[in-house]
């Protein structure tokens, strides 16, 4: 049929990204930083776009160390 579901390393990345994402997008909202806001944003919501699991943790750790920078700016 072509459907494939992801492996444990996928769903692991998705859910650590997306708790990530929802503190960083909560802060950017709280302190009304677009960037942070964004950045939140994308970490929730960049895993039903990517599908292998080697991308979802490479995208994930650097939008995670952007969203670092961005916090420390602060």
């Amino acid at each position: 049929m072509g459907l494939e579901l992801p492996g444990g390393a996928y769903i692991v990345a998705a859910l650590l990204f997306g708790i990530v994402g929802l503190v960083v997008f909560r802060r950017g909202k709280r302190l009304k930083q677009p960037q942070l806001l964004w950045t939140g944003a994308a970490l929730m919501f960049y895993p039903y776009v990517v599908t292998q699991t080697w991308l979802v943790w490479g995208v994930g750790i650097a939008l995670t160390a952007w969203a670092t920078y961005q916090w420390k700016r602060d």
